[in-house]
């Protein structure tokens, strides 16, 4: 058991593996969740050399720092972080006003709203399971946890996972919005790491009008993702990017 480096130490909100996870073995608990109430993530390390795991092996999650998810509404944060990371800052050195405007382009400080929610005849929870598959092959170093937690959104606040600190240390926020992409777009948590979040989705944008507007809703979840991704960084790019695509990786600098 993990125990968070916050409090008295008497908090362990999830279970760690002592070695490198198995895809049969995700696949198995996930398939078990409904029963067990444990929610399988396959967790990463901040850096594969770290004897401690970090943040997982180290404890360096903080669960007692979090609300709520189903205190917050999605479309009212997204909303939110739009406009504030749409803003102006004169006193930014590194993004003047029209790189700004630039970088969400068609949509520039207008909130776009929300992506219309896609049917899909995929199965959300086999093709999370073979996200499982793929992401092990390329992470072989992955860990298993589990967390005793609804669904994969709450399993972050669950866990305590800080990730998206810099922007905001209240992972339940970006639970919420998780958790309406798992009933809007079929998405499901597969992997976390130190400050990075690997989701399947089942019902991808399958055009040019809906992927801007789930890049959207991904530039307001987390702008680095834009401001940081490949060349160009811009919204347009991004949403050619993610069109059809049926994994979604968000980091947070």
């Amino acid at each position: 058991m993990v125990t968070s480096d916050e409090g008295d130490g008497d908090v362990q909100p999830l279970w760690l593996s002592d070695g490198p996870a198995m895809a049969e073995l995700w696949t198995r608990m996930h398939a078990e969740h409904t029963r067990s109430g444990l929610w399988p993530l396959l967790l990463d390390s901040l850096d594969p050399n770290d004897g401690e795991f970090r943040p997982w092996g180290s404890g360096q999650v903080f669960p007692e720092l979090m609300s709520a998810p189903a205190s917050h509404a999605p479309a009212g944060l997204l909303a939110q972080w739009w406009a504030t990371y749409t803003a102006v800052d004169e006193d930014d050195d590194m993004l003047d006003a029209d790189r700004r405007f630039a970088a969400t382009a068609p949509f520039g400080q207008t909130w776009p709203g929300l992506a219309p929610s896609r049917n899909t005849a995929t199965n959300p929870d086999r093709l999370a399971a073979e996200f499982a598959q793929a992401f092990l092959a390329d992470r072989p170093q992955t860990r298993l946890g589990l967390v005793a937690a609804a669904s994969g959104a709450e399993a972050l606040t669950v866990g305590g996972w800080a990730g998206p600190c810099n922007y905001d240390n209240d992972t339940a926020k970006f639970s919420a919005v998780v958790r309406d992409w798992e009933h809007r777009f079929g998405a499901r948590v597969v992997a976390v790491g130190f400050s990075t979040l690997h989701l399947s989705v089942a019902a991808p944008p399958v055009n040019v009008h809906e992927a801007l507007l789930v890049a959207a809703e991904h530039f307001a979840f987390c702008p680095d993702n834009i401001w940081q991704g490949t060349r160009p960084s811009t919204l347009a790019a991004y949403a050619g990017r993610i069109t059809g695509a049926h994994r979604w990786d968000f980091w947070w600098d």
